[in-house]
């Protein structure tokens, strides 16, 4: 165990590893439903791997799924344009829903701004890592 993460409590290491677990099935979950987010749990969890796990880290690094997504935003806070449409699909997919089912415009209102700003932020994001100059 690296010493950065041998030299934390046990106690520390079991909460960040619960929490790197509950983030890869939100993240899993995420890749199912529409308007939960993957990459975000996905960074959580690799940030949470990395203060308790080298395993689990390494486990996230390459697997097959989610190593693509934490190599591009290591490598400039990259996420392709391919992430970014699927987010902003599965983000009108829900809001789509909210409209339909929640009566509460206020509460509709809410949710589009959330989404709206989720995905300002998302299309920030550069699609390709930046050239050396």
């Amino acid at each position: 165990m690296p010493d950065a993460i041998s030299a934390r409590p046990a106690w520390q290491r079991w909460l960040w590893l619960l929490l790197a677990y509950l983030s890869i099935g939100m993240a899993m979950l995420g890749v199912l439903l529409p308007g939960l987010p993957t990459t975000e749990f996905v960074l959580l969890a690799a940030w949470a791997a990395s203060r308790s796990s080298p395993r689990l880290s390494a486990w996230l690094e390459n697997h097959r799924l989610f190593g693509p997504l934490l190599r591009d935003w290591r490598n400039g806070g990259v996420i392709s344009r391919r992430s970014k449409l699927l987010a902003s699909l599965s983000m009108l997919i829900a809001l789509s829903i909210l409209l339909l089912t929640v009566n509460h415009l206020p509460s509709v209102g809410f949710a589009a701004a959330g989404m709206a700003c989720g995905a300002l932020w998302i299309w920030s994001r550069p699609e390709r890592p930046q050239s050396p100059s």
